[in-house]
């Protein structure tokens, strides 16, 4: 569906050039929800911008179902940007105007008859549950509805792709989920391939199918959701996954203030159902203190983790670790 090659882009100042990307490479398949996540300055609202052509790639190339838009004419850009609508964390609503009016905005600037448009932007308004705010003003909707107004708006024409900017860093977490749910239900009902870009794992967590991890705009990992909470590979992926634990994310479990082994549990589905730590002490002379733990539902599956103290002969630890291993337990010594 979308595939980018070596994508690069820099910004110059006075004294010298930034590069905000650096080589990315990603193709994200059609009708996924795909998660770019990275800390503020990484890269990631630069590289959705370059998606859509918002910012002009310094180098590389990007494909849309088998077309180099970053070798589009102006006139052939403008067309195929109705195939990708985009969500806004501040919303970008047209404040002067009512909800008809923002809904119907891109659809007015095509040129539609007044009839077509009424039935498109009532059809939206139901479809986001808006129906009673059709000629309300931003002003007057709290934050989820703004967003649902401007997902609205983002689905006018009809587009193949979603591109959301930090669509949920506005919103507590109940509305988040809200707004997440919708998102789901875009790209099951109408086959929207959407890609989020984040800061907050929560949102990778909750809706994602596949996530690649950006820094100093380089992609540094990229794995389905499910693979990152078992095995995360990189120092910053690990920093995301134990965010969510907030025991484990300011550092109280601390090796140094322990006499055994510190060991770190990674497990998905049926493992986690399974009383492997329970067999584990039963098979061998160790002694075993959990310190923290965790389980998060993902899309498919659960994935939870714990962090364990052992105890013991060195020999017996060992053997433990290879229990749990051949358990299908990821297994990381702290």
């Amino acid at each position: 569906m979308i595939k980018i090659e070596n994508l690069s882009k820099s910004f110059k100042s006075v004294n010298n050039t930034i590069w905000a990307l650096k080589d990315v490479s990603l193709h994200i398949k059609k009708g996924e929800i795909f998660g770019i996540i990275g800390l503020s300055g990484a890269g990631k609202s630069t590289l959705i911008r370059c998606i859509n052509r918002l910012e002009e790639p310094t180098s590389g190339k990007i494909f849309i179902e088998g077309v180099e838009i970053t070798a589009l004419d102006k006139k052939s850009l403008r067309q195929s940007r109705k195939n990708m609508g985009m969500i806004f964390q501040h919303f970008n609503l047209l404040q002067q105007k009512t909800v008809y009016k923002n809904i119907a905005f891109p659809l007015e600037l095509e040129r539609l008859p007044k009839k077509e448009i009424d039935r498109r932007v009532d059809t939206l308004l139901e479809y986001v549950e808006l129906s009673d705010k059709r000629d309300a003003y931003p002003s007057q909707l709290s934050g989820g509805q703004k967003q649902r107004v401007a997902i609205a708006r983002a689905l006018a024409n009809n587009p193949k792709i979603l591109l959301s900017d930090e669509g949920t860093s506005a919103l507590d977490p109940k509305t988040t989920k809200s707004i997440l749910e919708l998102l789901n239900r875009i790209r099951k009902e109408l086959n929207v391939t959407i890609i989020m870009i984040t800061h907050q794992m929560e949102v990778i967590k909750d809706i994602c199918d596949r996530v690649a991890i950006i820094e100093n705009g380089k992609i540094i990992e990229m794995n389905t959701v499910e693979e990152l909470f078992k095995n995360p590979k990189t120092s910053t992926a690990k920093s995301f996954i134990s965010s969510l634990n907030p025991i484990d994310e300011n550092g109280l479990i601390d090796p140094k203030k322990f006499k055994g082994t510190l060991i770190r549990l990674s497990y998905l589905g049926e493992s986690a159902k399974q009383p492997i730590v329970s067999h584990m002490v039963k098979k061998f002379d160790i002694d075993v203190n959990i310190l923290s733990g965790n389980i998060n539902q993902l899309m498919s599956t659960s994935a939870g983790y714990l962090i364990l103290e052992l105890t013991g002969n060195t020999q017996e630890i060992n053997q433990a670790i290879e229990f749990l291993k051949s358990k299908d337990v990821s297994v990381e010594v702290i």
